[in-house]
């Protein structure tokens, strides 16, 4: 792999001007700041955040290759996420972390093409793929935005059961047309008209270990608890007793996650335990908006 030759970029700052960059085109923001770049003139933007994604962020981007612009938006990564981006785009940001929310929106606002595909950094866009939305781009199609199915990769195993694939995730769509809701976790795109869906895959390289899950699980299941206490949602006994198991059953069961293998197996145990763990977390935040129950423990 090779890097891309450009030229020195400009960089456009904050306040409105135009300065020459020795490196690339890296501005370091903070988390209000909002940056426009002049138009261009590719038709599709590509959007990726990262935050340590140094191990992923080569394959993502060498994926999106045939996509002029690529708009990286950075969460002050500590490894050589930023460099190995540097190879691929000159348009990259780095900015403090607000949310999944904050970011993709931030990094929409730097997008100038009709056309927006955004990936996650473990996510790759196939040689099929790519072809189809070039061809089905030059058709003026009617929809503004457009589902592909996702192929999960989970400790080495395509994941094709258990409610996981297709797993229609809309990634494409038209700038002036979407943006990026406020969930705290697992966000996606709104967008104002008719969604068509597409018929060849993305890559989604999930969790190449179990270390790899864990890292993630404590955080997204926190989220996903917030977001239900916020979403008015109450704890119930039975969300413990009942759903874990009820989660299980149906993915591994019902859904044929058996056909798997043991990476079937694990992911659909894990999965009943991320439900676990998140109900107990909603148990957890609204005991901390009950004073009874904080005294009640505190003089126990």
């Amino acid at each position: 792999m090779t890097a891309t030759n450009r030229e020195t970029p400009n960089v456009l700052l904050a306040d409105g001007r135009e300065t020459r960059h020795p490196q690339s085109a890296i501005v370091r923001l903070s988390a209000h700041d909002e940056v426009r770049n002049p138009q261009s003139k590719t038709g599709i933007s590509a959007l990726v955040i990262t935050k340590n994604e140094a191990e992923n962020i080569r394959d993502c981007l060498a994926s999106l290759q045939w996509i002029e612009e690529i708009i990286v938006v950075d969460a002050e990564s500590t490894d050589d996420t930023v460099a190995r981006a540097r190879e691929f785009t000159d348009k990259i940001f780095i900015r403090r972390w607000e949310g999944f929310s904050a970011a993709k929106n931030f990094a929409l606002a730097q997008c100038t093409g009709d056309w927006v595909l955004w990936l996650d950094a473990d996510e790759r866009v196939t040689p099929e793929l790519r072809d189809e939305i070039i061809n089905m781009l030059g058709n003026n199609p009617a929809a503004i935005g457009f589902a592909m199915p996702r192929l999960a990769n989970f400790l080495g195993k395509w994941i094709r059961h258990g409610g996981w694939y297709p797993g229609y995730v809309l990634r494409l769509f038209r700038r002036d047309a979407g943006r990026f809701d406020d969930k705290p976790v697992h966000e996606g795109v709104r967008v104002d008209g008719k969604i068509a869906r597409l018929k060849n895959h993305l890559l989604h390289y999930t969790d190449r270990n179990l270390q790899h899950y864990f890292e993630k699980f404590n955080r997204y299941t926190s989220l996903a608890a917030e977001e239900l206490h916020q979403r008015g949602r109450r704890f119930h006994l039975w969300d413990l007793l009942l759903r874990p198991g009820w989660f299980f059953f149906r993915m591994y069961v019902l859904k044929a996650g058996f056909l798997d293998g043991l990476p079937g197996f694990i992911l659909a145990r894990l999965s009943a335990a991320y439900v676990f763990a998140k109900y107990a977390k909603l148990w957890e935040i609204q005991n901390e908006h009950r004073p009874d129950l904080k005294s009640s423990v505190s003089n126990g």
